[in-house]
């Protein structure tokens, strides 16, 4: 009697709640547990996933490329014209006469040339194109001009088109060795790439008597883009110290490296925040050549900041007159995961406004895996906690 009491009891309470309850119950239950399965496989494939990027850049740092230090120029003795280095030698060589007039046959200069500290990581193969110019200095006029541009021997790409980028630079006297400032520089007119591409035009720039011993023409060759950045293919270098004048010269030399010269130095300050998961950027000082024209001129810097390849949002200071000595004074906070602290790096780039659009004067990078001083900068920020660490870096372009 008291077991059939309690299965009576039982009943009633089961008939509290009707199907339709325990139906639903049932189903929500289900529901949540395909939803814990669900977050359960969607961290198992990051896991997984993070593994393998860790695995993929261990492997990567083992074989790569570290950069060489960016603060000293190796000198060679080349041909007095034609220079392969950022830097002339200083040997007097005699020079290479390769004509009078601008019509004559003349053969192809070849310039061998060693690798230079400051050029870029991708080295440039062999015999990938030339490039013919000439070039004419009117002494009466204290003009020198560039014509005759023309390329050769470029890998045939369908739908590329090239472009040359010329820059007139001067050695400055310095403390910093290799620094140069940029007088003048042009850039032609877009072809599209053929056996020879001629770009028929020509460039004229004041240039002094005194100011050819130490002037050195840069041009550059770059396969074109307008929606991205340009990819140089090579450059060649002129010496204009031994350039005769009213004497017009048609040259012809295989593009080298591209290589980087010193224009100025930046002074930068970096400060590692792990509690906020931070780090703050304080542009100091900036040492430039200041155009002949700086009272309409100003400049002003960009500072990105690259983790794990994935660029953050710049950001730039205020603008302030082009002087030889700049005084920023500015910090900058960009956020920094201590996970991804030794893949970061801070890229500096100062530009130079006017009435004319805005112009790069120079760059400079700091990570632990740039150069040397750059990387020892990265390594001192990150042993000296919360507290601020300032140097100079060079300022490339």
């Amino acid at each position: 009697m008291q077991n059939s009491s309690i299965t009576l009891r039982l009943h009633s309470l089961q008939l509290l709640f009707s199907s339709t309850w325990k139906y639903g119950i049932l189903a929500l239950a289900i529901l949540l547990l395909l939803g814990a399965l669900t977050i359960l496989a969607y961290q198992m494939c990051q896991l997984q996933k993070h593994s393998r990027t860790g695995r993929k850049k261990k492997y990567n740092s083992g074989d790569g490329v570290k950069m060489r230090a960016e603060n000293g120029l190796w000198e060679k003795k080349m041909p007095p014209l034609l220079l392969g280095s950022s830097q002339q030698s200083d040997t007097d060589v005699e020079m290479v006469e390769l004509g009078a007039e601008l019509d004559a046959p003349h053969p192809c200069l070849s310039c061998s040339i060693t690798e230079d500290p400051i050029s870029d990581l991708s080295p440039l193969p062999s015999s990938q194109g030339s490039l013919k110019f000439s070039l004419l200095y009117c002494r009466e006029q204290r003009e020198l001009l560039v014509s005759g541009l023309e390329v050769q021997g470029l890998p045939n790409h369908r739908h590329t088109e090239v472009a040359v980028w010329l820059r007139l630079l001067q050695r400055v006297p310095s403390h910093i060795p290799g620094l140069q400032c940029v007088v003048q520089e042009w850039q032609s007119r877009a072809v599209k790439n053929c056996g020879r591409t001629t770009f028929g035009e020509h460039f004229v720039c004041s240039l002094q008597d005194a100011e050819m011993e130490r002037s050195t023409l840069k041009m550059e060759v770059q396969h074109f883009d307008k929606y991205s950045r340009n990819a140089a293919l090579g450059e060649v270098r002129v010496a204009l110290s031994q350039l005769k004048a009213s004497q017009s010269l048609v040259l012809c030399a295989e593009l080298q490296k591209t290589t980087k010269d010193i224009v100025g130095e930046v002074l930068l300050s970096l400060k590692c925040l792990p509690i906020s998961q931070k780090m703050e950027v304080g542009l100091l000082k900036a040492k430039t050549t200041p155009p002949h024209r700086a009272a309409e001129k100003s400049v002003y810097a960009r500072i990105d900041v690259s983790c794990r390849r994935h660029r953050q949002k710049h950001q730039k200071s205020r603008p302030q007159a082009h002087t030889s000595l700049i005084i920023f004074n500015e910090t900058f906070l960009f956020p920094m995961p201590q996970t991804a602290a030794w893949d970061c790096s801070v890229l500096i780039s100062l530009y130079e406004v006017g009435p004319e659009p805005r112009h790069l004067i120079g760059q400079a990078s700091v990570g632990r895996n740039m150069a040397r001083d750059a990387a020892g900068h990265w390594d001192l920020m990150a042993k000296s906690i919360q507290q601020p660490v300032a140097q100079w870096h060079p300022l490339l372009i």
